[in-house]
């Protein structure tokens, strides 16, 4: 029989809902064989299902307010041996609202069928019972376009693309933009590249522009307008892009959300807070800036004339009225000026000609350096930054880690805030975060390939307009009973904030009293103190998991600030048992949890994990060298992430600096499972549970009524093609695959 497949594409669009979220995927139908849908393997040991690819995937978004405008192009490629007569479908959530759309495939117009949610549904239940593949069940309730049929050649590549209009959701002051990428799932090869652009017009000024779900790059032509670019070259999207932006008058916007799945537990809430952006004809406050540069003789070469470059960028980009100097130290400490000097053309000029006279040569006197240039800060009138620069380990003066922080500590009189580039692998990198963080500021990390000026560069253009500092920020509620306990605590980060030009602070935290706070922020904008206030509420129980990306940052933050505490405190034994409590939960694995990637670790084990953690941690010790490096790095990326890590793509920076991926354990919605003897088991299935688990066998009739009666909530957990153990609402159910019948 000549075989005849039918490729459908399956592109869900978001008019707001929290239950029918953008997805999408290609499905191969052939009526006389059954073909699944390719994906890439993610087990090293079992081959890809080939079948199509996504070469290119690009999304170009124009939100107006709350309505977006979207373009969608996608290239299709062919890589079997035969031509397929390909059709393009896309499901529509709950709530629909979309009766038209643009549909092109290479320039010519498609017509596209409405097929009603029931319609639908017996489309997916068919593909997934002929198939034997359980894929689209994701997407089983919805309604769904569908275009006419046409040819893809063997080889033959097919560009699909649509536009459509849609109304974002606003919630607590933020308007949501869902992007759905998930359609690059399901492809027997990553795409080569998935690119997002968002352009924001807003009447409102523009304050938090924040993406939980990938990493963004933001411009601001004015108060009013953004540009938001997303790019991923051959990776696999796994899950779709999210934008959340606020707008409003007033000089800073505040947004809170919150998320409790447990009544019984506490919630997690995230606060965004921004100042409004500074217009051109205006003068930010004045600030100090203190370059401390090691000239030793290890920072010979490239490092020493890219860290040059670094500086005269700063110098370059100081205003009048900053005050700065710069501290050169080997085995000796130099300073440009005996004391601070105040920022003007001649200055800048001398200062500029005392930097290209530096030359590496000699040892390392960090304590003393670092003294010259603290002693020099007499007031605190205005924000103060030092920006100390190091490759080595202390050699001349004092050489005592403890000592040289107390010294420091003792030293800065103006709360000074002190930034820390460690350069290359000999770096005492733990020096460098007891500095920071006993002088509230943070230690960054240059690898011996990445150029110094770069890192200094991006720096400055972060701290060079201070618009608010020394933030406090306080959380106030109508009534608190002292027996309660603290109603907010945990909160990441920790110290006090500066909030700088075109920045935003994300704090994320755990409550305990629900209902309206008063969030108060209060900051210096110069010699003014200011304060800032609104009210939002937090919420009792979430009834889904539109804001679980919450719960899995606060996690990130927490384990990042674990492995600070064990790094420069020492060790605790029940700080160990919740970093790998957490770590089992969500799957965010670090150098000292990595065996949970072992398929013969028990994951309930909490005890011997502990012990196996525990000794893992002793490579802390490792101050110095690629380890050393590494791992101060990873715990830097943990305590500053700003968004979770993506779902369903693991994997965490080992200690040898390099990114280690795993393949037994994967994230699916707010959910980990690990892959344990040939099924997968959810994170939070007790060994109780499992013993009265409901057992259903893939494609019955009764998986199809958990999958229908549940929804996405469940459906999106019985897409293994192995046996899954999930916990839905207390309740343990396991599925398993028709061949262990």
């Amino acid at each position: 029989m000549k075989r005849i497949g039918y490729l459908v594409g399956l592109f869900m669009l978001s008019m707001g809902s929290t239950t029918g979220l953008g997805q999408g995927m290609l499905v191969v139908i052939d009526p006389a064989h059954h073909v699944r849908l390719p994906r890439p393997s993610i087990r090293p040991d079992r081959p890809p299902v080939e079948g199509y690819k996504i070469s290119e995937l690009s999304v170009d978004v124009r939100l107006v307010d709350q309505v977006a405008q979207v373009q969608v192009s996608q290239s299709f490629v062919n890589t079997g041996r035969r031509q397929i007569e390909a059709a393009f479908v896309f499901p529509l959530p709950y709530d629909g609202a979309i009766d038209r759309m643009t549909l092109m495939v290479d320039g010519k117009e498609y017509p596209a069928q409405l097929l009603d949610a029931e319609a639908a549904r017996k489309f997916y239940e068919e593909t997934v019972r002929k198939n034997r593949d359980p894929a689209l069940l994701e997407w089983m309730g919805m309604g769904l376009f569908k275009t006419s049929v046409f040819p893809i050649p063997p080889g033959a590549k097919r560009t699909v693309s649509l536009r459509y209009a849609q109304i974002c959701r606003k919630d607590h002051g933020l308007t949501e933009l869902l992007v759905p990428l998930s359609t690059a799932k399901y492809t027997s090869h990553p795409p080569e590249d998935v690119r997002i652009s968002v352009t924001i017009e807003s009447t409102a000024p523009i304050k938090n522009i924040y993406s939980p779900s990938h990493s963004i790059e933001v411009k601001r032509t004015n108060d009013r307008h953004a540009t938001i670019h997303m790019v991923t070259k051959n990776e696999i999207p796994t899950q779709d892009f999210r934008l959340f932006y606020d707008a409003e008058a007033g000089p800073v916007g505040m947004s809170l959300l919150s998320y409790r799945p447990d009544r019984n537990d506490d919630g997690y809430f995230l606060l965004l807070a921004a100042p409004e952006v500074t217009a051109k004809d205006e003068r930010p406050p004045a600030k100090t800036v203190v370059f401390v540069l090691d000239r030793s003789g290890s920072m010979s070469g490239e490092k020493i004339e890219q860290a040059k470059g670094g500086l005269k960028f700063v110098l370059n980009n100081l205003r009048e009225g900053d005050l700065f100097n710069i501290i050169a130290y080997d085995s000796a400490v130099e300073s440009f000026r005996p004391e601070l000097q105040r920022f003007d053309d001649q200055s800048r000029a001398s200062g500029i000609g005392f930097v290209e006279g530096i030359h590496a040569g000699g040892s390392t006197n960090i304590d003393e350096a670092l003294r010259v240039a603290l002693e020099q800060l007499k007031d605190n009138d205005q924000p103060t930054y030092i920006i100390f620069l190091t490759d080595g380990l202390p050699t001349a003066g004092e050489t005592s880690e403890a000592k040289i922080v107390a010294n420091a500590r003792a030293s800065n009189k103006v709360r000074a805030r002190m930034f820390n580039f460690g350069v290359g692998y000999d770096v005492n990198s733990r020096l460098l975060d007891k500095l920071s963080r006993s002088n509230f500021g943070k230690s960054e990390y240059v690898r011996p390939d990445e150029n110094i000026e770069a890192h200094v560069s991006r720096l400055y253009n972060r701290i060079g307009s201070p618009v608010l500092t020394g933030v406090t920020i306080d959380y106030a509620f109508d009534s608190i009973k002292t027996e309660d306990g603290r109603p907010i605590d945990r909160t990441y980060p920790k110290e006090n904030y500066d909030l700088f030009e075109g920045e935003q602070l994300v704090v994320v935290g755990r409550y305990r009293k629900t209902g309206l706070v008063k969030v108060t922020i209060a900051g210096k904008s110069g010699s003014d103190t200011l304060r800032f206030d609104a009210t939002s509420e937090l919420v009792s129980f979430s009834r889904d998991e539109s804001y679980g990306f919450i719960e899995k940052l606060w996690a990130v933050r927490r384990i990042g600030e674990i492995i600070d505490q064990l790094d420069l405190v020492g060790h605790n034994d029940e700080l160990v048992a919740e970093l790998v409590a957490l770590s089992t939960k969500h799957g965010v694995l670090t150098p000292y949890t990595s065996f949970l990637a072992d398929d013969q670790t028990d994951i309930r084990d909490l005890a011997a994990n502990s012990v196996t953690c525990g000794v893992n941690l002793t490579r802390l010790a490792e101050v110095s060298g690629k380890g050393g490096f590494a791992q101060r790095a990873a715990k830097s990326s943990l305590q500053n992430a700003a968004a979770a890590p993506a779902m369903g793509s693991l994997g965490y920076l080992g200690f040898d600096d390099e990114v280690k991926k795993v393949s037994a354990i994967q994230n699916v919605g707010q959910k980990t499972f690990y892959d344990r003897a040939g099924c997968w088991i959810d994170s939070t299935v007790t060994e109780e549970q499992e013993k009265s688990a409901i057992r259903l066998v893939q494609f019955s009739d009764r998986y199809f009524e958990l999958a229908s009666s549940h929804g996405r909530q469940m459906s999106q957990y019985l897409v293994f093609d192995e046996s899954v153990l999930v916990n839905l609402a207390g309740q343990c159910y396991r599925i398993d695959p028709v061949k262990t019948r």
